[in-house]
């Protein structure tokens, strides 16, 4: 699996997560405060957009996904 799968992988599966804890009519709501965490992710989709730089891409790389193709290699 390449990093940049991967990154989509985590961020589709944090977006999701947030959006189930932080809705109120979710059977597991615990917090709207959740939904910060789904705008944080979403916002570091952005950045890295135009920046190039991700910060678990680092984490990726040193746990040894492949780098092909990847969007964020800094």
């Amino acid at each position: 699996m390449t990093i940049e799968r991967a990154i989509r992988i985590m961020a589709g599966f944090f977006v999701m997560l947030s959006l189930a804890l932080g809705v109120e009519g979710s059977p597991i709501f615990v917090s709207k405060w959740f939904l910060a965490f789904t705008a944080f992710v979403g916002l570091n989709l952005f950045q890295s957009g135009f920046t190039g730089f991700c910060p678990p891409s680092f984490l990726l790389k040193k746990l040894g996904f492949k780098e092909e193709g990847t969007v964020c290699t800094r």
